[in-house]
């Protein structure tokens, strides 16, 4: 697709678009209707130049005028609840989707190390030696040893406040250290794959795998796939640095690192749930299937809550950036 002939094709459109936002409040009847319909074929517009033409300058330019269009069709004193709602809504689902390349391939590669590093540390009796003396092997994995007994360690409130303040800053650290190139990011990775390693390969050595994935499932699927998107978000944060495409590096960087406040706000509340599930669901009573079962639901429903809820956002136009009276002005920038 030629942008230079459509953007002569829509120019007029998105003038007048941006005339009647100017005009929110005081708009008769028909021009809020041509408002509501201009909004919907810009957010149009932007979604096919997002997805064939992806010209950096232009996006930026109509994601604004789509943003504020929105406001203007929503109302632009909307109540606390509302934007909240428009957070949970629009905001984090797309931010989700449209970074999810980054997440999903730190995920496959910090799985893959995992179970690498498992087989052969379980496989060689030399490095599970120089891990663990035989009476603190025995402590370990032993039936009501360490690895059974952390999770009821505390009580449940406590436990699930204490889990959600460590997976916080674990997710933070991949976050915002990002953009030192994402060596923080591959570290942290590196060493959570290898810490879940060193226990899967400890407890299949005692013959007792299957109760550490009953330990493990209930809330690490949820609470993985959020370190995984937050070192995903951190990484694409690092390589902005490096190769920032058309935009000039602090343009991109500062597109990408408001991203990276709304996926923290979000993940917030990812890891909140995780750490419910951590401190009342993995130590209860519960047969294991019921336990794994309830992380396998959570963990469906956010990958739902991604491609689905996400997925619509993305394609409506939503590029997962902070509220744009909120952004800050960006000094046109030449292609």
């Amino acid at each position: 697709m030629d942008v230079d002939v459509f953007v002569a094709a829509h120019q007029a459109e998105w003038n007048r678009l941006r005339d009647l936002v100017g005009r929110a409040g005081k708009l008769s009847g028909p021009d809020a209707d041509e408002l509501v319909t201009l909004y919907q074929r810009v957010a149009t517009h932007l979604s096919i130049i997002r997805s064939v033409a992806p010209d950096p300058v232009l996006v930026a330019q109509l994601s604004g005028l789509v943003a504020k269009a929105r406001s203007a069709v929503t109302g632009s004193h909307s109540p606390a609840w509302r934007e909240v709602g428009l957070f949970f809504t629009h905001r984090f689902p797309a931010a989700l989707y449209l970074s999810r390349r980054w997440w999903l391939a730190s995920a496959a590669a910090s799985i893959a190390v995992m179970a690498i590093a498992a087989v052969w540390i379980a496989g060689d009796p030399q490095v599970l030696a120089s891990l663990a003396s035989p009476e603190e092997f025995k402590d370990l994995t032993a039936p009501g040893g360490k690895y059974e007994t952390y999770y009821s360690s505390d009580p449940a409130g406590s436990f699930a406040a204490r889990v959600w303040t460590n997976n916080a800053w674990v997710a933070a650290t991949c976050l915002f250290l990002g953009v030192v190139l994402g060596l923080p990011v591959i570290y942290a990775l590196w060493a959570n794959s290898l810490n879940l390693a060193i226990g899967a390969a400890l407890m299949s050595s005692a013959g007792r795998l299957d109760v550490f994935f009953g330990l493990i499932l209930p809330h690490g699927l949820l609470e993985l796939t959020a370190v995984f998107v937050a070192a995903g978000t951190g990484l694409k944060l690092g390589w902005t640095v490096i190769d920032p495409g058309r935009r000039s590096r602090t343009a991109a960087l500062g597109e990408q690192g408001r991203s990276v406040v709304v996926m923290a706000l979000g993940l917030t509340v990812v890891l909140l749930i995780s750490g419910v599930i951590e401190g009342f669901v993995t130590p209860s009573g519960l047969p294991t299937w019921a336990r794994i079962g309830i992380g396998v639901i959570a963990e469906v429903a956010f990958l739902l809550y991604v491609f689905i809820v996400g997925r619509r956002a993305a394609k409506a136009g939503e590029v997962g950036d902070v509220d744009w009276r909120y952004a800050g002005d960006s000094r046109p920038e030449a292609g």
